[in-house]
């Protein structure tokens, strides 16, 4: 596409798209109470100075009376209760009558004549100020009311006047400032996204091929990978307009608002076309259809209803593109990943390791680190973290060393900021000798089984120092990325899971409540065993069914997929796995007794080892 004709359509998106642009901050003026302060203080003042007049010596009323016989006055104005004096000499000074009783009526009761004075005698019927405050107050405070609670009903996010108006936020080119290069990892990803830059740059090149460019784009990953950074680096090399809504802006209480919503996104998408539309969690109105309240025919259905339609609704010609991101792509209506629809599935993995290094390298922009910093040695530590997990390790790792008041950020920082990450802040926590000897046996027989299963990663860490929830931890990190799991390293994970409880019934011949997260996710790790994966006597059968591990469908026995016959048979495959890694975890801690004692004598002296301490005491 020719460069004025883009910057044509960039310019009309602003032009025409003014509901979009950011709001500017609400000020003193906008307040209502500000004007009602200003009123009374503009009645105190003028109120003051009405009554006081400007400077103007003020006298009793006796005291006028006897100039007046006297001779000595010149003129008198009476306005209201008010009598302005003028003496011959040109002396002027107030005085104050009482109300209902005219001035004349003083001067007769004195024996005063009127003669008396030298001038002459003015009498004023002005308006008081009171009345005329009291009128504006009665007939303009409601109106400004009125007025500041439709302004406020209009301006509001609430608007009730603008329900259906789409709650899209438009990025331009000059306002989206992420390109491909501030995303790491994920080149199988850009590659395909940078097809679909060089479309909305050079749509020319497809159309002479009869290429029809994907409609919709579905990206698909785990929390945290960068699905709505990518869509946002996109923006910002295609510059075309962009339009970022989440899928829970589309719901309102209001039956039709959603769909509503739905038609003017596309509306003003068309209208700037080419552009780009970005659905984070589409999962939130996407769902399948028919599994709502009352036969599914609810609010949210009705919304996805209007997207299908609009998104199949497109001309062949319309360059508009579709973007969307999800956790759960299983939750999806079928009707609405169906080609034509969205076209193209772009799964987005956790990184690698070389991945890995390419985001550190990014998030260590702009900190200082010291030179003994290994990127290949972190990247190699954090296996299983996510795009979003380093960012925040490394920014709790610079927080760490400012609290230190360090110049500069140190692998020490890194290690605990990672521990800070995954399991929480070092917490002190009074416990009795026996206590911290319990703990000590429940995680040295979680590094002893560790150290004698088959297929484990080596121990890396052994803590009696409280994180979280937990009182003490063991570390295993991965030493690579792995992407396929055998039956005999799931097994050992679950004898090293209940190695903890295994010594704690060895050594003290007694069973605590330390164990039980453990007994969690062991007993999780050997239902999917059998369920999922396969790995039992009941042989490769999933059992899970459509619903997965849906406890609600599970008690309902709705989408499970198997009998209650065949629910008591998959239990008893669970408890014979957990039961047969049990035993292994005890054997192991028998043998081994002797490095068990050494260990857990270490731990209460140092409360923490490291790799090579572990090993030592092992050798």
């Amino acid at each position: 596409m020719p460069k004025n004709t883009k910057n044509k359509k960039s310019k009309s998106a602003k032009t025409k798209l003014p509901m979009l642009q950011d709001q500017k901050p609400k000020g003193l003026f906008s307040n209502i109470f500000f004007y009602v302060f200003l009123i009374f203080i503009f009645y105190a003042v003028f109120g003051f100075v009405f009554q006081n007049g400007l400077g103007i010596e003020q006298k009793p009323i006796s005291e006028t009376v006897q100039l007046i016989k006297e001779g000595k006055v010149q003129d008198i104005t009476v306005s209201g209760d008010t009598i302005e004096v003028t003496l011959q000499d040109g002396t002027q000074f107030t005085s104050e009558k009482e109300s209902g009783i005219s001035f004349s009526e003083i001067l007769a009761d004195n024996d005063v004549d009127i003669a008396s004075i030298a001038g002459e005698l003015r009498v004023e019927h002005p308006i008081a100020l009171d009345q005329i405050i009291t009128t504006v107050l009665t007939f303009g405070l409601p109106i400004l009311f009125l007025f500041f609670i439709v302004r406020q009903m209009r301006s509001s996010s609430g608007d009730i006047l603008s329900f259906g108006k789409s709650r899209a936020r438009l990025f331009t080119k000059d306002r989206s400032k992420i390109t491909f290069n501030d995303v790491a990892g994920a080149d199988e990803a850009k590659r395909e996204m940078q097809e679909i830059v060089d479309f909305l740059k050079h749509p020319d090149k497809y159309a002479k091929l009869g290429a029809r460019i994907p409609k919709g784009i579905l990206l698909v990953g785990p929390s945290g990978v960068g699905k709505t950074l990518l869509a946002k680096a996109i923006a910002g090399e295609a510059g075309v307009p962009f339009f970022s809504v989440a899928g829970s802006e589309f719901m309102e209480m209001l039956v039709g608002v959603g769909s509503a919503r739905a038609r003017d996104l596309f509306k003003m998408a068309k209208t700037t076309q080419p552009s780009l539309i970005f659905i984070d969690e589409i999962d939130a109105i996407g769902r399948q259809r028919g599994m709502g309240i009352g036969g599914g025919h609810d609010e949210r259905e009705q919304t996805l209803n209007q997207i299908l339609i609009e998104m199949d609704g497109f001309d062949e010609r319309t360059a508009v593109i579709v973007l969307a991101a999800t956790n759960r792509p299983d939750m999806l209506d079928p009707a609405l990943v169906r080609p034509g629809r969205f076209d193209r599935r772009i799964t987005i993995p956790l990184p690698d390791l070389k991945e890995r290094e390419e985001i550190i390298k990014i998030h260590m922009r702009g900190k200082p680190f010291t030179e003994d910093v290994n990127i290949e040695k972190v990247a190699k530590k954090t296996v299983g973290f996510s795009g979003a997990d380093i960012e925040n390790m490394l920014n709790e790792a610079a927080i760490l060393a400012a609290r230190e008041s360090r110049e500069k950020i140190t692998p020490a920082d890194i290690e605990e900021a990672a521990l800070k990450v995954t399991m929480g802040s070092e917490r002190k926590t009074l416990q009795t000798e026996d206590e911290r000897k319990l703990t000590a046996y429940h995680e040295a027989g979680h590094a002893i089984v560790a150290a004698n299963v088959p297929e484990m990663d080596p121990v890396y860490r052994i803590s009696i120092v409280a994180r979280g929830a937990s009182l003490g931890h063991t570390s295993l990190p991965p030493e690579r990325d792995r992407y396929n799991e055998t039956k005999t390293r799931l097994t050992s994970i679950i004898s090293m899971m209940l190695g903890g409880r295994a010594a704690e019934e060895l050594v003290f011949n007694e069973l605590t409540v330390g164990a039980a997260d453990d007994i969690d996710k062991a007993t999780e790790l050997a239902r999917k065993m059998v369920t999922e994966y396969g790995m039992s006597e009941l042989g490769p059968i999933s059992y899970e069914g459509k619903n997965g591990g849906d406890w609600l469908a599970r008690q309902m026995n709705e989408g499970v997929g198997y009998s209650q016959d065949m629910a008591a048979q998959i239990d008893k495959e669970v408890k014979e796995i957990i039961s047969k890694a049990f035993k292994k975890a005890k054997d192991v801690l028998a043998e081994n007794k002797e490095a068990l004692d050494k260990v857990a004598s270490k731990l209460l002296e140092v409360e923490t080892l490291d790799e090579t301490q572990f090993k030592a005491l092992l050798s």
